[in-house]
């Protein structure tokens, strides 16, 4: 007789989750897309004056139409885990999605990464000009707090809260925007730059860098169903383990990846002297890490048992992404 967890891990049904997470991205991608071309509209909201043309245009071109809308799979299937009505789950989903597009509008900037190819487009400075691709993430960052606001993603005023603390928190200083500004330290871009960094320190770069984010698509879930226990604290220990893999795979993408099926420019880190996980540890190494923080990512969501199974794919598929 075979065991409950012996058939979850064997390679029919991993085969089967990996196809329903490929089938799910799909849909939320989807849904995501029309729920942005919808909060993205021309005719201003209450309060608004005016949406002017060009703003609009750069903020549309910054986030519709391309990208696989991870970070909104996240939230919606971390929600799913505790039955919030799918319409919340997609405006917080998409709220956090406008503040990853404007951030990456704002690191592809001259003074930041110097980017002219982010999905294989120009980047917004390019297409638009540098004052409109820093309006464009400006308002796109403004405008996923006013979705958060909104009644439509949580009829609990204490929810809405909360969602709008945890994201700025995932966002500013001690999060995505503090570890842009340690990413361009480590380049060598101010006087007082620190000494080489070690694994520690790039472990805490990554975590607010790239890891904050996606920490809390998957704690996102747990929130919006007002929730604070043991499983909050699976989705948010299974966060930090994807967002560790997710930059691995990233790093590995940068020294093995080409620019045509990556999107985006590869190599930099290497050109820039940025240490990095495969840096540190080489690409055999790293990968080795990769295939333990996939493990780890799957023991972090068995207190939800098969319900979980999905996310349990993600991991893999953040680990063996090409692009």
């Amino acid at each position: 007789m075979v065991s409950a967890s012996a058939a979850a891990a064997s390679p029919n049904n991993q085969g089967d989750a990996q196809a329903l997470f490929a089938e799910r991205l799909t849909t939320i991608a989807k849904d995501t897309e029309r729920l942005l071309d919808r909060l993205l509209a021309s005719q201003p909201a209450d309060g608004e004056t005016a949406r002017p043309a060009r703003l609009l245009e750069a903020m549309r071109y910054a986030s519709l139409g391309s990208g696989k809308r991870f970070r909104p799979f996240l939230v919606v299937e971390s929600a799913s885990l505790f039955d919030v009505p799918r319409q919340g789950a997609l405006m917080c989903a998409a709220a956090l999605e406008c503040i990853h597009c404007y951030s990456l509008a704002h690191d592809d900037l001259p003074a930041m990464d110097d980017d002219n190819l982010r999905r294989g487009q120009p980047t917004v400075h390019k297409k638009f000009d540098e004052a409109t691709a820093i309006l464009a993430g400006d308002a796109l960052l403004t405008i996923a707090f006013d979705i958060l606001a909104n009644e439509e993603t949580s009829s609990n005023p204490s929810v809405r809260i909360a969602l709008v603390s945890a994201l700025a928190r995932a966002s500013g200083l001690g999060g995505m925007v503090g570890g842009q500004l340690l990413d361009l330290a480590a380049e060598g871009r101010f006087a007082d730059a620190p000494k080489p960094m070690g694994e520690a320190d790039v472990l805490t770069l990554q975590a607010m860098k790239t890891g904050a984010l996606i920490r809390f698509g998957c704690c996102a879930g747990a929130i919006l169903a007002d929730v604070h226990d043991e499983r909050y604290a699976a989705l948010e220990r299974y966060g930090t383990v994807l967002g560790q893999a997710f930059q691995i795979a990233d790093d590995l993408l940068d020294v093995e990846g080409d620019a045509a099926t990556v999107g985006k420019q590869t190599g930099k880190d290497a050109a820039a002297g940025k240490a990095t996980i495969v840096d540190l540890l080489g690409v055999a190494n790293a990968r080795a890490r990769l295939a333990a923080l996939v493990a780890e990512a799957a023991e972090a969501l068995s207190i939800f048992g098969a319900k979980s199974s999905v996310l349990a794919a993600a991991a893999k598929f953040v680990a063996e992404r090409k692009a």
